[in-house]
């Protein structure tokens, strides 16, 4: 094998994995470092810098960042790096005044956003500082799009995001809400240099079944429904309701009912319970209210009499799969299924929706509606015109839409200034040793035994009372900091000097995890059979380093090290050192750096 180039950025960054999984690459081990020392406004600004809007990432991101987490490996649970995210938000100090301000000379260039969302709101944080003249439209009267008319403020109080959304408008952003776009047209003849859609996938997906327009007024699809409720225009629900889909927003629909009046609500699926689209943690505190979820049931008919509804008859099913592992649902020939209820809630799915946009403004679509976008810089095939977030790709979530955010607003910054918008700055790596004396080091790397703590929650007897209580109360500052010490310290990488190595095999006797071998040099697939433990994850680089004296290599096994130091501890001639390796990835020309 050639030996591992660790100047490479990419080499690091994998190895920090809930960093690598993060669509916005926030630096988790760093900021969890900064939760333990207690510097909750550090490691709130290091979010903000990546992901924009950590107090609301998080009560509500999708974690993509924990599956991919180290401690998975050697327990069955993750770092709660979400909720981490929460504590950095509920206890940092004053931080707008270290947050860019209205840029003190503009450029004269002019963007509009179209939709208040996270990915509009994204590019007018990256681009606002750098002196452009960003104006966001959104047809609601305030910004933050799906944050603020589709998740329930049970899970995202008003008060979090109108704090971030502000931090947003503070850098000079003007916004004009309770505006609709009509017609992309009259946008494009506003003189903007370059336009960015963020408007998501606004329009739920219905089902034309029999009986959907006799019972229409009991009928309502989930996020129209949902948003509704957000502006206070929906206040009630009928006793017995019926969820009917498997996402997230599902169980918003179904946890909103239950605080609405809904005293018999049922989530009904064509899936089976793990094929749901719904987070994990979603579904169980869907069924921790009472709410039951029944699974491979298909929609037939709505019931109804005299025009009011009475219930939905379901098919009942079965998974089989073929050959190739192909599902396919199959009746199982059991006497249909009729459920009595007062109401439906309809959260099969949402699609894009860009009416306003016309026919010969230039933007070409595909089969499915979505706009032709390159997935790399986002722009459409009107050059000019760029897209992110749910609008481009169809829908995901909050984290995806941050990252769509931060690369239009790259794409959109090098096209104002005539340069090639593919052009894409790779992340830069800085390596720092956390050597303080021959045992001793600038971070805690004792390897904490804990298992995930839960975070604290309602009642349900006080949380079901009114939707706009808050059900998670999060860590306080005992429980966030006993859950920070969790963290692995990924970031802190351990490096080798081959030069300095005499090859005595210390650090292979005191590995408490078997990752480190002293072995003759091969094919990758060979080396990874002939490890101590061998390295099973081919996800995963493993780390060689050059000859030695003895003609032999020293591989070792990213997948399973622990970054616990202890073979630099037992090297007798330094050729471990624990090295922090600092990965910053690049913005819209290098902005919003705080102040601090």
């Amino acid at each position: 094998m050639t030996p591992t180039d660790i100047a490479h950025p990419d080499y690091f960054h994998k190895v920090v994995d809930c960093q690598w999984a993060c669509p916005a690459h926030t630096p988790v081990p760093e900021y969890i470092r900064r939760i333990s020392a207690g510097d909750y406004t550090g490691a709130y600004l290091i979010n903000w810098k990546s992901n924009v809007f950590p107090g609301i990432l998080g009560r509500t991101c999708d974690r993509p960042c924990e599956p991919a987490c180290r401690r998975g490996r050697v327990e069955e649970e993750p770092v709660a790096i979400c909720r981490l995210k929460r504590v950095a938000a509920d206890f940092k100090g004053e931080v707008a005044g270290l947050m860019p301000g209205p840029a003190p000379v503009r450029n004269g260039r002019r963007i509009a956003c179209i939709g208040g969302g996270p990915a509009s709101l994204t590019v007018a944080r990256d681009l606002a500082p750098l002196g452009y003249d960003v104006v966001v439209f959104d047809q609601d009267p305030k910004a933050g799009g799906m944050m603020r008319s589709q998740i329930p403020k049970f899970r995202l109080p008003d008060s979090v995001i109108d704090e971030e959304v502000g931090y947003v408008m503070a850098t000079g952003v003007t916004f004009r809400g309770a505006k609709r776009i009509d017609s992309l047209k009259s946008v494009l003849a506003e003189g903007f240099d370059a336009v960015f859609v963020g408007t998501g996938a606004p329009r739920g997906r219905d089902l034309d079944l029999p009986g959907r327009r006799e019972a229409a007024a009991n009928i309502h699809v989930g996020i129209d429904w949902l948003a509704s409720v957000s502006f206070g225009h929906v206040d009630t629900i009928g006793r017995r309701v019926i969820v009917l889909g498997g996402g997230n927003t599902a169980m918003d629909c179904c946890r909103s009912s239950r605080r609405l009046g809904g005293v018999e609500v049922t989530v009904v699926v064509r899936s089976g319970f793990e094929e749901m689209k719904a987070s994990p943690w979603e579904k169980e505190d869907a069924m921790h209210e009472g709410i039951p979820i029944l699974n491979y049931r298909v929609p037939k008919a709505f019931t109804h009499e005299n025009g009011r509804l009475t219930g939905m008859i379901f098919e009942k099913v079965k998974a089989e799969y073929d050959d190739k592992g192909r599902r396919q649902l199959v009746p199982t020939d059991e006497p249909d299924e009729h459920i009595a209820c007062d109401d439906v809630l309809i959260a099969v799915g949402q699609e894009n929706a860009f009416p306003w946009i016309e026919e010969d403004a230039g933007i070409r679509f595909d089969r499915w509606g979505l706009p032709v976008v390159d997935p790399k810089t986002f722009q459409s095939s009107l050059p000019n015109v760029f897209f992110g977030g749910d609008a481009a790709l169809g829908p995901k979530n909050i984290i995806w839409a941050v990252a769509h955010g931060h690369e239009a607003a790259i794409s959109i910054d090098a096209f104002c200034r005539g340069a090639d918008v593919a052009v894409r700055p790779p992340p830069t790596v800085t390596l720092i040793s956390q050597k303080m004396g021959i045992h001793e080091w600038s971070y805690d790397n004792a390897i904490a035994n804990d298992l995930r703590f839960k975070v604290p929650t309602l009642d349900n007897a006080i949380a079901l009372k009114d939707i706009r209580t808050e059900v998670e109360l999060g860590f306080d500052g005992k429980l966030g900091y006993a859950e920070a010490q969790r963290c692995l310290n990924c970031d802190v990488q351990t490096v080798f000097e081959p030069k300095l190595c005499i090859e005595c095999d210390a650090c292979v006797d005191i590995c408490p995890m078997d990752c480190i071998t002293f072995t003759g040099d091969g094919p990758e697939e060979d080396l990874r059979g002939r490890l101590n433990a061998p390295a099973e994850n081919r996800d995963q680089a493993i780390y060689l380093s050059a000859g030695l004296k003895t003609g032999r290599v020293m591989v070792k096994d990213e997948d399973v090290c622990l970054h616990c130091g202890f073979c630099a501890e037992r090297c007798p001639t330094g050729a471990w050192d624990m090295q922090k390796s600092i990965i910053d990835t690049i913005h819209a020309g290098h902005a919003c750096q705080s102040r601090a």
